[in-house]
């Protein structure tokens, strides 16, 4: 567990996500309305890019693309995703091939949703919040690399 006393730690979290990060890398963001999701996709994000990037959740649009130096962020909100297929419409499978995929609402996938991943799990703890990270294949020694990133592990 992970606590994430302030906003400023749940963006650190995204930060440091971003430094382990590849192309092809999916990482499902669970958690409840207003856990922070948003919040950890934008440090993760603006790690990536220029700083300054601003990042809002794509609950209207299911979907916004993010450019870097190297490789594409897709940041999926599906909350409003009516059926699991609809996600090849908003060019998962592209986002699977070329890019990094952040996905809030990651359930709504089903059976689309990829075991080769990171879920990071995001929860209520006394004021602050406090996340969870399990990972597929490929993720553990990176989920150990977080704590030189990240205090409260």
């Amino acid at each position: 567990m992970i606590a994430l006393a302030s906003e400023h730690d749940t963006l650190a979290l995204g930060a440091a996500l971003a430094t382990q990060a590849r192309r092809g890398d999916v990482i499902a963001l669970a958690g409840p309305l207003g856990a922070g999701k948003t919040t950890l996709a934008r440090g993760f994000i603006q790690k990536l890019t220029t700083g300054d990037e601003e990042v809002v959740s794509p609950t209207f649009t299911l979907v916004q693309v993010y450019d870097t130096a190297d490789v594409p962020i897709w940041h999926f909100d599906l909350y409003r995703l009516n059926k699991a297929d609809d996600a090849l419409e908003l060019g998962f499978e592209e986002a699977l091939a070329t890019g990094i995929s952040l996905i809030e609402w990651p359930e709504r996938l089903g059976a689309l949703l990829p075991a080769a991943r990171l879920d990071v799990a995001l929860s209520s703890r006394g004021d602050g919040r406090q996340a969870s990270l399990a990972g597929g294949p490929g993720w553990a020694e990176r989920i150990a690399e977080l704590s030189k990133y990240v205090s409260g592990t």
